[in-house]
């Protein structure tokens, strides 16, 4: 089994990117497809906090109940906001990524480049065009 676990949903562009640049340094991580299998309570916010983030900004909002829910009230807790992203996973931000080297929230995708311990092996090029990795494998931006 592989240490790099990639937390995706294959419908996003980003997490798609995300995987794909992983698979270039020639890794197949374990790949959790977290709105049909959502990570527990304490994966979650451990997720969360390995990243650095705060549990708002792990929260997503385009495309998510996330104003029908209420989710923008400051005053709602981490507690009442992960009760929240765990009944609707959807509302979880993604793609997370895991290595020895630490956790990111992928968003740019190519921040996975700093917690990947392997060089990329080619050029990569994201769904959108936008060149990440030039054809000697260095990063571009």
């Amino acid at each position: 089994m592989s240490d790099v676990v990639i937390y995706h949903n294959p419908k996003c562009g980003t997490s798609r990117n995300t995987l794909a640049l992983i698979r270039n340094a020639g890794i197949e991580p374990q790949v959790i497809e977290y709105l049909a299998a959502p990570p527990e309570r304490h994966t979650l916010k451990s997720l969360i906090e390995r990243a650095g983030l705060t549990v708002r900004q792990a929260l997503r909002e385009k495309g998510t109940p996330f104003q029908e829910l209420g989710l923008d009230d400051a005053s709602l807790t981490d507690d009442a906001l992960l009760d929240a992203m765990l009944a609707h996973p959807i509302l979880i931000n993604r793609p997370f990524v895991v290595t020895p080297t630490g956790v990111r929230l992928c968003r740019p995708s190519e921040l996975v480049l700093d917690i990947l311990e392997q060089p990329q092996r080619g050029p990569f090029t994201k769904e959108d065009g936008e060149v990440v990795i030039d054809e000697h494998g260095k990063r571009v931006r």
